[in-house]
């Protein structure tokens, strides 16, 4: 049986293609690309003779089952995106799931990431990160408010791929979410001769592109919400009742009078001594 290899290819710059990933794709026996007529500009600016099959969004499923047969029959397949790392917020990630399912190889030949070369570029703390890929459009709204509402608290910083004809869109949904003042940056045509970082807030960036028309592929890098905003909400949600009355609150929810103090002290910052004189004056 033969393996399935993850071919990272430029994002951008093709001086970025990597020698080990230029031998693997010549010596695989199909190249699975998202699409074939971009894809064959790479091969042939890299001599790359072998033969290509589609594998995008809306054939994955059955694509994915043929070149697992193709693979239990001793080809080697490697799968590459239009740019970057495939596999990831791509159709590829089911043909690893598959592959997997089957019991065959998979490997990776790691290299360029848009994701992750935004993050490093963009200014915004890197340290913890969520990404979340491209948001779900208008037509799906009840998912896409679910999305925004599990994110308006999210500390870490937050990375969104974006189309440039859904970008003014997007931007203005992360304003409503997160305040027109969060840090963000955009990240565009990475590696590209147009290379643009432009680091400011939500609320400016909106505006620049409202009057500028956005162009080329957009990484959005969102710096999260500050923890001790988020602990002063939290703090200030109680400050329209009492401390007794907080405390009455979670007994009357079932919890014994120690644990509803308890809770009381963590929610209001306070000292749990504070809480006990104002239960029993």
């Amino acid at each position: 049986m033969s393996k399935l290899f993850l071919v990272a290819t430029p994002i951008g710059n093709l001086n970025d293609m990597s020698p080990r990933a230029i031998e693997t794709l010549k010596n695989a026996d199909i190249i699975a690309a998202e699409d074939t007529r971009n894809s064959i500009r790479l091969l042939n600016h890299f001599d790359i003779k072998v033969p290509m099959t589609s594998y995008h969004e809306y054939n994955r499923i059955e694509k994915a089952e043929e070149l697992i047969r193709k693979m239990q029959s001793g080809c080697d397949v490697a799968l590459i995106t239009d740019a970057g790392m495939p596999a990831v917020s791509d159709p590829g990630e089911d043909l690893v799931r598959m592959s997997y399912e089957a019991g065959i190889e998979v490997t990776i030949i790691p290299g360029p990431c848009a994701a992750v070369s935004a993050l490093a570029l963009s200014g915004q703390p890197t340290g913890r990160f969520v990404f979340e890929g491209f948001l779900p459009n208008d037509k799906n709204k009840k998912e896409l408010a679910r999305r925004m509402d599990e994110l308006k608290d999210e500390t870490r910083t937050i990375i969104f791929y974006e189309a440039p004809h859904r970008l003014v869109r997007t931007l203005r949904l992360l304003c409503e979410t997160f305040g027109e003042n969060r840090e963000a940056s955009t990240v565009r045509e990475l590696t590209k001769v147009h290379e643009e970082v432009c680091k400011t807030t939500l609320g400016e960036l909106l505006v620049k592109y409202e009057n500028d028309e956005p162009r080329g592929e957009f990484v959005i890098v969102v710096r999260g919400k500050d923890p001790q905003e988020i602990i002063e909400n939290e703090r200030n949600k109680w400050s329209g009742i009492s401390i007794r009355e907080h405390v009455e609150r979670y007994m009357a929810e079932g919890l014994d009078k120690k644990e509803s103090m308890k809770k009381v002290a963590a929610d209001r910052g306070i000292g749990k001594r504070e809480v006990y004189k104002e239960c029993t004056d």
